[in-house]
């Protein structure tokens, strides 16, 4: 045989295990060229070419037949590629024979055999019986996977010879593209084939007809015959005995086979149970699977074979299934009741809720779950609300240092932050600490941040859930519209009212939680009990309450995130505007406290400008409180300036007045202390070019009550000159309104409080020193009118220049500053008294008046640089009443002893010229 191609090779069977006469798919490559090019086909050593039909050269279609070998290849054998091979196996399953009066306790399939007593010399496959082509029209296979038109066609079948053909898998499998007047002309193929079968069916009657004739011709004899003789109904006769052996034979055989029918009747009755049985099992294992998955927690597995049942046996009839059906919805009752505790139990996830929801949609369960849900969700908030109120009142909560002392050592984000704030706010004008101080977090702030944190951890999934139950999304994450979907959002129209009453109910809780332990005098008498009760607490600082309205201000913004509408959520901003107010007053109250406390930390130690930090602890201490005020005075969306409201902005300019006031009022204290009350251990530290100038004031020296007037008078220029006006340029820095009215009084009032010190310390001083005038004058019983040719300066004129040199060192050695202004009063002083006890003097000798004059000029030009206007003008009025010099003599011997005293007190007189030592920087 020669061969033009190459063998045939099998690569895939379908299926690759079977009983006998099981259909096969075989596939490969070279399987023929057609089915006359096919000479053999064995699988597992039987030769099963009879049934084989060729397809194409890549498959064969045949039936298994019961071959020997239980496993074999697949061999085929063609006139152009011979002998062919397979990489593939088949597995013949054997199935145990019964028969027909076998006791069995199982259903036997029956199966389809083929009876293969044909003719093996006609070679005739008798699949090839069948019409090959029964539409008579061309075969045009679509290109179709079998798979495709299973799962299209389920449990269907595109061979007709099939109890489950379905024509139209057989026309795309065959026909996909044939042409419409080609499937007209197969419907008249068919027609014709019909009328043949009936008119063959009408033959085979006519040839016999005369068969049927002679039979008819007998019956007719026989009842003829019968009539005539009267005997069909007398006994014992033909007719009768014939009835009688039939029945005998009847009984015979029902004797026989009583036991074998019987027991074929059993089989039947069984059978026909089991298969009811294998038909409905579905609906008869229902309850045991609704149990079992609803233990596994598969609820959708639950809702799917309930919706099946009862689709399929929700109204019927028979007894036994109505019995299931109705444990069924026993089960499902009981799914119902526990998903509606699932959803209602709390706490629970929003994930959860729609799950639950959903599910109680789906088995139809009374009611309207979702709203339950909602209604349950607010309760359960108000509730924790609530109770975080409730436990901080009972004290059942421990402050977060104790919790954080055990564990980490390292202070939380919040008591760093008041611990931060407290330094800002002066930490050296508190009073110690101890070291655990910055890990103790008031209760009210551990209440607001907790309640905080129940509100934007539990108020964001409630809001979600309406929204999920007004857009219907809790029944349908798609949108698809539905009938519960639209009973969804009909519902929820109705029920907008209710719930917006809800939002409203948990935003004024909120508030009033917050108000009753922040601010109780803005809530009623009658539910301070409900949301009070905080008397016992520790007062907050101004930076406390800073963090409070930090946290109250993140939680209004989660809230507005959500889109909830702003008239639901005006009560926090209302609440925001009082919390603010109330740090700005609090905060100026406190700083009012911390200014009072500034006298106490005077330690007299003075500056090269003559200041102490008296000045600068204020200032620093006011500049701290408006940074600390930045927060609380910033304008966020939605909020208003606090400080555009009247009355907010008069209490706080007439705090901001007070805070001033007060410290003013420290330096008046300061001023009237005694030298008891001013402790011996602080010192006086001065910084000159010469250390020894001063040996009196040195280290270890305690100011005296004149030295702390000057050091009061030299912080008060300071304050007028730059204390307040920086502290001006901070109040407009921050927005601070009515500074131009707090500047005005505080500079006024430091004014008022210079110019008593001053005159105080003038008085102290000058009185003294004009005071030893005239005892200086007259004593010795001198006589302006009887008294010695002149020879020099008097000593009680030089004592009053020591004494004027001794308050200029004492001032100079606070502030240089203030010399000119001191040593011109107190030159006034004198120039005023000496201008008084000439012109009590009603004559002068020569030697007098030359004297009188020797002494007025001496100490005019020793004080020259310290002379006013007033001081010049006692001095031109006492000389102007001296009588005049017109000897040269006298003049000349004015003028030697002028020169001589200047000569003789030049270190002394020193001090009265400008200075050119600039103290050295410390």
């Amino acid at each position: 045989m020669s061969r033009s191609r190459q063998p045939p090779l099998v690569t895939g069977i379908s299926p690759k295990e079977g009983a006998a006469w099981t259909k096969v798919t075989i596939r490969g490559e070279n399987l023929g060229t057609g089915s006359t090019d096919l000479i053999a086909l064995s699988i597992c050593g039987h030769n099963c070419l009879l049934t084989a039909e060729w397809m194409s050269a890549s498959k064969i279609v045949c039936r298994v037949g019961p071959a020997k070998d239980d496993k074999g290849e697949i061999i085929v054998t063609t006139k152009s590629g011979g002998l062919g091979t397979s990489t593939v196996s088949f597995k013949l399953i054997r199935p145990e024979r019964i028969g027909i009066l076998d006791q069995s306790a199982v259903w036997v399939d029956e199966m389809n055999y083929y009876d293969m007593r044909t003719d093996r010399n006609k070679g005739i496959s008798p699949l090839s019986l069948r019409p090959s082509n029964p539409l008579g029209i061309d075969i045009d296979k679509g290109k179709f996977p079998q798979k495709d038109m299973e799962l299209t066609f389920p449990g269907m079948s595109g061979d007709f010879t099939s109890e489950n053909f379905s024509a139209t898998w057989y026309l795309i499998e065959n026909h996909a593209g044939s042409s419409f007047e080609q499937l007209k002309f197969a419907s008249s193929n068919l027609k014709k084939q019909a009328t043949k079968k009936n008119e063959g069916s009408l033959a085979y009657v006519k040839g016999g007809l005369s068969t049927f004739f002679e039979a008819q011709d007998a019956l007719a004899a026989i009842h003829q015959r019968l009539e005539s003789d009267g005997t069909e109904r007398v006994e014992g006769s033909m007719t009768q005995r014939l009835e009688n052996i039939l029945n005998r034979a009847s009984d015979t055989a029902d004797t026989l086979f009583q036991e074998v029918l019987g027991r074929k009747d059993k089989a039947d009755s069984t059978r026909n149970a089991l298969n009811v049985l294998q038909r409905f099992k579905f609906l008869f294992n229902l309850p045991l699977n609704i149990e079992r998955n609803i233990q596994k927690g598969d609820y959708d597995v639950v809702i799917n074979d309930y919706e099946k049942a009862k689709s399929l046996f929700g109204n019927t009839e028979v007894p036994v299934f109505k019995k299931v059906y109705a444990e069924v919805e026993t089960r499902v009752t009981a799914l119902r009741s526990l998903l509606l505790e699932k959803l209602l139990q709390t706490p629970s996830t929003l994930h959860d809720q729609k799950r639950y929801i959903r599910y109680l949609s789906d088995l139809h369960a009374p009611g309207d779950p979702a709203w339950q849900c909602i209604y349950a969700q607010h309760k359960w908030i108000l509730q924790l609300m609530q109770s975080c109120r409730d436990e901080f009142i009972s004290g059942q909560r421990e402050g977060i240092g104790a919790s954080g002392l055990e564990g980490d050592t390292r202070p939380s984000a919040l008591s760093r932050l008041g611990h931060t704030a407290s330094l800002k706010r002066g930490g050296s004008l508190r009073t110690p600490r101890p070291s655990t101080w910055r890990f103790e977090t008031p209760q009210q702030v551990q209440f607001v941040e907790k309640l905080s944190d129940v509100v934007i951890g539990q108020l964001p999934n409630f809001w979600k859930l309406w929204i999920s139950y007004v857009n219907g999304s809790l029944f349908s994450e798609t949108g698809e519209k539905s009938g519960q979907v639209e009973k969804s959002k009909k519902n929820a129209r109705q029920r907008q009212n209710d719930f917006k009453k809800m939002i409203e109910e948990m935003t004024h809780r909120l508030v009033k939680l917050v108000r009753g332990a922040l601010l109780p005098s803005t809530l009623p008498q009658g539910e301070l009990n409900l949301y009070g009760g905080w008397e016992n607490k520790t007062e907050l600082t101004g930076n406390w309450l800073t963090q409070i309205i930090h946290t109250v201000r993140a939680c209004h913004e989660a809230l507005s995130a959500l889109e909830i509408p702003n008239d639901l959520l005006q009560v926090i901003q209302d609440l925001l505007l009082d919390l603010r107010v109330h740090t700005l007053m609090v905060t100026l109250l406190h700083t009012t406290e911390d200014v009072k406390r500034l006298a106490e930390k005077e330690d007299w130690v003075v500056d090269n400008e003559g200041i102490t930090s008296l000045p600068a602890q204020f200032e620093q201490c006011m500049i701290q409180m408006l940074q600390s005020l930045k927060e609380p005075l910033e304008i966020k969306a939605g909020e208003i300036n606090v400080l555009q409201l009247d009355q907010v902005q008069d209490q706080a300019t007439e705090l901001s007045v007070g805070i001033m006031k007060v410290f003013i009022n420290c330096l008046e204290q300061l001023s009237n202390k005694t030298d008891r009350d001013v402790d011996t251990s602080l010192n006086m530290s001065v910084d000159l070019s010469s250390p020894d100038r001063f040996p009196g004031v040195q280290e270890g020296f305690s100011p005296t009550s004149e030295q702390r007037l000057l050091i009061i008078l030299s912080n008060c220029q300071y304050l007028e000159r730059h204390t307040f006006l920086n502290l001006a340029d901070h109040f407009e820095k921050h927005n601070l309104t009515g500074t131009e009215k707090i500047t005005r009084v505080s500079v006024d009032a430091v004014r008022e409080l210079d110019r008593q010190l001053f005159d105080a310390y003038i008085e102290q001083r000058a009185d003294p020193i004009a005071g030893s005038l005239e005892p200086g004058i007259y004593a010795g019983y001198f006589d302006w009118r009887d008294c010695q040719t002149p020879t020099g300066v008097r000593n009680y004129l030089k004592e009053a220049l020591v004494n004027i040199i001794t308050v200029h060192a004492e001032v100079f050695t606070v502030s240089k500053d203030l010399v000119p202004r001191v040593l011109s009063r107190i030159v006034e002083a004198v120039a005023d008294e000496m201008c008084r006890l000439m012109q009590c003097v009603s004559s002068f000798s020569k030697n007098g008046a030359l004297q009188a004059r020797l002494e007025l000029c001496a100490l005019r030009d020793a004080i020259a640089a310290f002379l006013n206007t007033e001081s010049n003008a006692s001095f031109k009025l006492a000389l102007e009443g001296l009588p005049q010099l017109h000897s040269g003599a006298d003049k000349k011997l004015l003028e030697e002893l002028l020169n001589k005293f200047k000569s003789s007190m030049q270190l002394q007189l020193t001090c009265f010229q400008p200075s050119c030592v600039q103290p050295v920087k410390r």
